[in-house]
This record gives structure tokens, sequence and C-alpha cells, in this order.
């Protein structure tokens, strides 16, 4: 057991699980069918769906890091939520009544109303292999604060290894509750969990200051000074190009109103993993009003934990590390600031408080891995599987969902351990949802507005994107090729971007195939 904890602390944290697999159990113990299963019969409420949005985009690697890039730097990272938001005002206006028209699972049912079920299968094995790799890292990246915080010996006992015991704890606990109760049971236990790690950073925010000398306004005084509350960044700032400062680093306003918002576009309409949420909801209305309440609560859940990140960095300034700041190997996608926010919790803050932030780490570990198991079932079974051997009773897709669920499970922690061994592994799974997403979205945008049409042009620019957006993250991190890569471009292309590209890509392909080779007369 780790000696920073108490009985008290351990208490607090055994609750929290047990508890959270019962009400799992308890909510999704009715399941006769895929219906059931996987849009939960309809029945969620639309607030209980709205929070269980936010639950599932947010991980434990979110609640660690993002205070860790406002203690390294500032709070700029807040750019990006605005584009968050507005894509979900967009996508509640424009595309919610596509998915109320008939019974729809996924989003890729709308390619297969367009172009045929070998679209709907492209971008479905998309989504398959893009969420597996980005799940299973992001249990990765969770595992290594959470084994400093839990201890090497428990983690350890019987695997031998403290990282595969983090990742087999994440994910055998959420498999649980998700095996039995599909959706319902992810929906409301996100729900909950979402709860606890906002109360989490509300309590950081108000408990720092008073362990300050001089309180808030001296807290404040001193991160203000250092720069830590700056935010905005909409123009170049001296010797650096308009080039370098739009597409690379540092988060700027453009890359945050147009950038985030066409990437919220695709994650939240275009991606199995949030759609599922809304496809749950009773109507059109419900699932504008979820969507709604998920775009109400993410700017200021995002803005506590960034103000936790600033306020670390003031109390640090003035009090030593109890525990040193672990070294991290280069290209991991770790750095020593992700360790901050643990350190303060182990150390800092009274018994019975401390089990509580750790379980908010917990919950949003377990909520991000329960929501890519049913959304992975989800796709397998009724894209492929119920497409490809149509007649078989209710009973055997339940069956198979069910099983498919185990077997998604054990993909993210070969992912995840898959990861401990290979860095560049790692950084490819970070960046390949960025990779993917723009090939998703702009097939979606075709779908849509595309009345009819052969698969192929569709296909082809999904392809073309992927192809040339993985060419625009490796390029630049090649020798042979940084020089010429600068001197072309100028900087290296930030992650906000990549699905802009990606989606523009997709679409111009698309449009010139479709003109070069046209449809067959009818």
């Amino acid at each position: 057991m780790n000696s920073y904890f108490s009985p008290g602390d351990w208490i607090v944290i055994l609750l929290y699980v047990f508890g959270i697999i019962g009400l799992g159990v308890w909510f999704g113990k009715d399941q006769r069918n895929t219906r059931d299963y996987f849009l939960g019969s309809k029945s969620v409420p639309w607030w209980g769906i709205g929070l269980s949005i936010v639950a599932a985009e947010t991980s434990a690697l979110t609640i660690i890091g993002v205070p860790a890039m406002a203690y390294g730097g500032n709070i700029a990272f807040l750019q990006m939520i605005i584009g968050y938001v507005i894509a979900r005002i967009l996508l509640a206006i424009v595309l919610v009544p596509h998915y109320f028209k008939g019974e729809i699972y996924s989003p890729y049912q709308l390619f297969a109303n367009t172009f045929g079920p070998s679209a709907r299968q492209t971008a479905g094995g998309f989504f398959l292999i893009s969420e597996t790799l980005a799940a299973g890292v992001r249990v990765y990246v969770a595992s290594i604060p959470v084994k400093l915080i839990l201890g090497d010996k428990l983690l350890g006992f019987g695997t031998g290894d403290p990282i595969l015991g983090a990742i087999l704890l994440f994910v055998l606990l959420s498999l649980l509750y998700t095996y039995i109760g599909g959706v319902k049971a992810v929906i409301w236990t996100d729900a909950v969990q979402f709860g606890l790690f906002l109360l989490g950073g509300i309590f950081a925010l108000w408990y720092i200051p008073t362990i300050v000398d001089g309180g808030m306004s001296a807290v404040f005084s001193k991160a203000i000074a250092a720069g830590k509350l700056h935010w905005l960044n909409a123009t170049p700032p001296p010797g650096v190009s308009v080039t370098k400062f739009l597409l690379g680093a540092p988060f700027n306003i453009w890359m945050g109103v147009i950038g985030g918002t066409v990437l919220v576009l695709s994650s939240h309409g275009a991606e199995q993993l949030i759609v599922q949420r809304v496809l749950a909801c009773k109507n059109v209305a419900e699932g504008r009003k979820a969507l709604a309440l998920s775009a109400v609560v993410i700017f200021p859940l995002f803005f506590i934990f960034l103000l936790v990140g600033a306020m670390l960095w003031v109390f640090y300034q003035g009090h030593p590390f109890k525990i040193p700041l672990p070294e991290t190997r280069p290209g991991s996608g770790i750095t020593a600031n992700d360790f901050i926010f643990p350190i303060f919790m182990m150390t800092e803050v009274p018994h019975l408080l401390k089990g509580f932030l750790i379980v908010a780490i917990l919950s949003a570990a377990m909520s991000s891995v329960s929501s890519a198991l049913t959304s992975l079932a989800s796709v397998s079974t009724m894209d492929f599987v119920k497409h490809v051997i149509p007649g078989r009773s209710e009973a055997f897709f339940l069956r198979f969902s069910k099983v498919s669920t185990i077997v998604w499970a054990v993909a993210l922690i070969f992912t995840a351990y898959l990861s401990r061994q290979v860095a560049f592994v790692l950084n490819a799974a970070f960046a390949l949802r960025g990779l993917t997403s723009g090939a998703l979205v702009g097939g979606l945008a075709l779908a849509i507005f595309w009345k009819h049409g052969r698969s192929i042009p569709v296909i082809t620019g999904m392809v073309v994107s992927l192809v040339t957006m993985t060419a625009i993250q490796l390029l630049p991190k090649l020798d042979w090729t940084k020089d010429l890569w600068m001197k072309t471009i100028g900087t290296e292309v930030f992650w906000p971007w990549y699905t802009l590209i990606g989606a523009t890509i997709t679409l111009l392909t698309a449009w010139l195939v479709r003109t070069l080779l046209p449809e067959p007369k009818r």
C-alpha cells in the first residue's frame, strides 16, 4: 500500500469502485436486445446524456494533463474550448435531425444511405482502428501517474508489472458494468463520474489558496504577474511569421475558433464515441438539449482545471516537492509536469479528501474506457456483423455484442501495454484520431449533402486524407525531411488543424473523383 494514504483514503476509494460497479449493474440489468444494449432503449433523460457526453471526452489524462499545461505555460488552451462550444451548437442545429430519421445505431449508417455498404464499412473501420489506438494510449498514459499514486506493490501484485496492473485495473473494472449494462449503464455511471471529477476540480480550486500565504488574492496576483492567466493569442508575436503563428504551436484564437470547431464537429458528429449518446436520446429535441448542456458545461470544466494548474505553479514557487518529479522518456507523450497534480494530491491534501481526489482521477479514467468499449462493440456489431449476417435472432446479436465488448477490452489492454514499449507507437496513436477525424467528418458531410452516389469518390477521398495527414505528421520528424519540410511549410502543423486539413482533402478528392468518373446512366 502507498504510505501516503490512510485507511480512510482506501475506504473512500473502495467505496467508489464498488459503488460505481453496482450502479452500472443496477441501471443496466434489463438488456433484452441490441436496442437496449446500444441505445439504452431510448429511455435515458437528456440531462444524463449531456453530462455523459462531457465525461466520455474527459479522460484521466485530461484531469492530469490540463493542469500541467497551465503549470508549464498558461491558460491559452481556453481558446480551443471556444471552438468546442461553437461546434456543439452547429451540430445541434444541423446534424441531430439526421440522426432521428429512422432507428440509427451509428453515424456510419448515413454513409450507407447515400453511398452503400462499402462506404459505411470504410468509415466504421476508420473509427474502430483509431479509437482502439487512441483509447489504449489514454489508458497507458493515465496508468503512469496512477502507478505513482497507488504504488508499485499494490498494482504489481499478481502481475509483476505495476503499469500492467494499472491498465488491468482501469479496463477490467470498466468492463464489469459495461458488459452487463451496455450504454445505459455507461451513461449513468458517466454522469456520476462527471460529478466526481468536477467536484474534485472545484475542491482543488478552493483548497490551494488556503495553503498559500495571502490567500486567493495573492495567488491570482502572482499568477497574473507570471503570465499564467494569459489566454488570448490573436496576432503573431515579434519575429514570428504569420504561417508559423497560425499553423504551429502554441494555441491561438484562430486555431481554437476554426480548428477547434471542425475538430469537435468530427468527434461529436462523426465518431461513435460521442454520437452513440445522442442516438440514445428519445427525439430530436432531447438530442439538441443534451448537446446544448454539454456546451454549457465544457467551458467551465476546462477553465477550472486550467486555473488549478496556474495555482499549483504559485504554490510550488514557495514549497518544495515532497516527492521528486519522475524522469520521463523523450517522445513518450508524458512530461514531468503531468505528475504535478498527482504529487500535490498525495502530499498536500488532508486524508479522506485525498482519497476523494484520487477517485476523481479514477472516475475520469473508467469513464473514458467504458465509453470506448461500448462504442467499439456497437460499430463492430451493427455496422459489420449484423449487416453481413442478417436474419439472426436478437438474442444472437445481444450475445455477440457482449462478447465483442470483452474482445475490445482485450484489444485496449494490448494496445496500452504496447504503448509502454515503443515511444513512436505512442506518439502515432495520440495523433491518429486527428488523422482519421478529417476523413470521417468530410465523408459524413458528403453523405448528408450528396443525395446519392457511388462509394468510390468518398472512399478515395477518405483514404487520400489519411495518407496525406500521416505524411504531415511524420515528415517533420524524419531527419532526412526536416530541412525540406521547414523550407516548404516553415513549421510543424499543430494538431488542432489536422481535422480541418483532412476534411478539406476528403471533400476535394471526392469531388475530383466524382467529376472524372461520372456515374453510369441509370
